[in-house]
C-alpha cells in the first residue's frame, strides 16, 4: 500500500512536469516555426493525456481488494499503458503525415539558435525525469510508472533529435532536413508506441513474464531447503504492483499440518525477502511419494524407502509442468 501511494505521488508530479515541458515546446515552435518542433510538441500533448490517464490508473490500482476484485485492481495499470501506447502510435502516424506534406511544401524557419538551446533544456528535463521514474517503477513493480518513464525517455530522444536537426539546418541551410528528421521521429514514435502496447496487452492476457519466472526460480534454487522435495506447476502473474505466485510444493508426507505450514512459511518468506511484501501466494502442498526418494536430499529421513540418487535442479522446463518429478 505504501508503494501504491508513492507511485501515485510520483505520477501527479509527472503530470505537472509534462505540462511544463509542453509549454516550453510551444514556445520553441513559435520561435522557430519548425515542423519537427511541432511534431515534438504534438507528442507532448499525448504525454499530458497519458500521464493523466496514468494517474487515474494508479489511483484505481491503489484500491484494496474487494469482493468484486479478489486479486485487487492492479490490472488498471495495464489498461492505462495500452491506452498510452495507442495514443503514441496515432501521434507517430500524424507526425509522419505532416512531415511528408512539409517536405513537398516547405515553410520558412527562423530563430533556430534560440530554439536549439530551448530544446537542449527540455531534453535535460526529460532524461533526468525518465531515469528516476523508470527506476522507481521497477523498484515498486509499477508498469504505469515504467511506461510514464518510457514516455519521458522517448521524449528525450525525439527532442534531442529535433535539436540535432536544427543544428544541421543552421550549418547547411537545407530546410528539407527538418522534414526528414520529423519523418524519422514519427517512425521512432510509432515503434515505441507498439512496444508499450504489446507489453500492456501481454499483462492483460496474463502472458508469462519469462525474465520474472527465471528470477523467481533462481532465488528458490539459491535458498533451497532440503524439506522442499519437489516443485512443479509454478505460475507467476503480475497485477500491477502485486505478484501472485501459484505452485505445488512437495514436502515429506509424514509432517503434520502445523509442521508443513512452518516449512511453507520458510518458502514464502524467502521469496518475499527478494521481491518485497507485495507478493500473494497460493501454494498446494503435496506429500512425497515412494518415487520421490530418488530426488529427495533430506538427511536422516526415517521414512525413506529408496536411496537418494541425484538432486534435481529446478528450471524453466521442469517447474512449469503440472507433473511431479521422478527419475
Amino acid at each position: 500500500m505504501h508503494n501504491s501511494k508513492q507511485n501515485l505521488r510520483i505520477q501527479y508530479t509527472l503530470t505537472g512536469l509534462t505540462i511544463i515541458v509542453f509549454a516550453l515546446k510551444v514556445a520553441t515552435f513559435f520561435i522557430t516555426h519548425s515542423l519537427s518542433v511541432l511534431s515534438d510538441t504534438l507528442e507532448s500533448v499525448v504525454n499530458i493525456i497519458a500521464t493523466l490517464v496514468g494517474s487515474y490508473s494508479l489511483y484505481i490500482a491503489a484500491k484494496p481488494k474487494d469482493k468484486d476484485h479478489p486479486y485487487g485492481h492492479g490490472k488498471a495499470e495495464f489498461i492505462s499503458s495500452a491506452f498510452q501506447g495507442t495514443l503514441i502510435i496515432v501521434v507517430g502516424c500524424l507526425i509522419i503525415y505532416e512531415s511528408i506534406d512539409s517536405f513537398i511544401h516547405p515553410g520558412t524557419l527562423h530563430n533556430l539558435g534560440n530554439g536549439f538551446w530551448l530544446l537542449i533544456l527540455i531534453a535535460l528535463i526529460n532524461i533526468g525525469t525518465a531515469l528516476f521514474v523508470m527506476r522507481m517503477g521497477k523498484k515498486n513493480n509499477s508498469m504505469a510508472l515504467v511506461t510514464s518513464g518510457k514516455l519521458f525517455l522517448i521524449d528525450f530522444f525525439t527532442t534531442i533529435s529535433v535539436a540535432i536537426g536544427l543544428l544541421i539546418l543552421m550549418v547547411t541551410n537545407i530546410q528539407k532536413v527538418d522534414s526528414i528528421i520529423a519523418v524519422l521521429l514519427g517512425a521512432w514514435v510509432v515503434y515505441d508506441g507498439y512496444k508499450i502496447l504489446r507489453a500492456s496487452l501481454a499483462g492483460i492476457m496474463d502472458e508469462a513474464d519469462m525474465a520474472l519466472l527465471e528470477n523467481v526460480i533462481a532465488e528458490i534454487n539459491e535458498h533451497r531447503n532440503d524439506s522442499w522435495i519437489d516443485l512443479h506447476n509454478l505460475r507467476v502473474i503480475k497485477y500491477g504492483p502485486l505478484l501472485h505466485i501459484d505452485c505445488h510444493l512437495t514436502l515429506p508426507w509424514y509432517l503434520n499440518v502445523h509442521e508443513a505450514h512452518l516449512v511453507m512459511d520458510q518458502f514464502t518468506d524467502m521469496i518475499k525477502s527478494k521481491f518485497g511484501d507485495s507478493v500473494e501466494f497460493f501454494i498446494h502442498i503435496d506429500g512425497c511419494m515412494p518415487f520421490s526418494c530418488a530426488i529427495c536430499n533430506l538427511a536422516n529421513c526415517e521414512k525413506r524407502q529408496h536411496s537418494f540418487k541425484q538432486k534435481l535442479d529446478w528450471n524453466m522446463e521442469n517447474v512449469l509442468s503440472n507433473n511431479k518429478h521422478q527419475l
